[in-house]
């Protein structure tokens, strides 16, 4: 699923579409709205395909305050601290295999994961030789699921670059 963001009235070819998928739209939804409030909330869907978003008055202001933010740290800033913070998410439980490292299901009987050998790496973390699970590679945790919502400032000025250009939006 993603955010299919179009351009209202766009000047060119940047301001007629901006699109992320679910994983890069949410953190950049919530950087906007926690970071400038005042105008964000004048889209009151960020986070649906409803076709909610901003006027073109609205998305110019939105766009120029992003571009002081680029310009003097602060998108930096938030994403130095964002990825921190996703770095720092603890390791979730495997539900595959129940934080076995093996998975003995129906699924994980048909493929021999309870019998095939480890990865070395993996057996000097687990220590032991044998037993898989392919959701967490044997080892009986997983990612945490917020860790998989990347931002990055690269992203931010193409979505400024979008908003700069697109005369109002809606996301669909």
């Amino acid at each position: 699923m993603g955010m299919d963001v179009i351009g209202k009235k766009p000047k060119n070819e940047k301001g007629e579409y901006f699109r992320n998928n679910v994983w890069w739209w949410r953190p950049l939804a919530t950087f906007i709205c926690d970071t400038y409030p005042d105008l964000a909330e004048q889209c009151e869907y960020w986070g649906s395909n409803d076709g909610d978003g901003l006027d073109a008055k609205t998305s110019l202001q939105l766009a120029k305050l992003i571009r002081q933010d680029l310009a003097n740290g602060k998108v930096a800033e938030f994403e130095r601290e964002y990825n921190t913070w996703r770095a720092e998410l603890p390791r979730e439980k495997c539900s595959f295999c129940e934080a076995t490292g093996i998975r003995r299901d129906e699924v994980g009987q048909e493929n021999g994961m309870p019998d095939k050998e480890l990865a070395e790496e993996v057996k000097i973390l687990v220590g032991r030789e044998f037993g898989w699970c392919n959701a967490c590679q044997g080892v009986g945790t997983t990612e945490n699921w917020n860790a998989g919502y990347p931002f990055s400032i690269e992203n931010v000025e193409e979505f400024t670059e979008f908003l700069e250009n697109c005369g109002g939006f809606e996301i669909w």
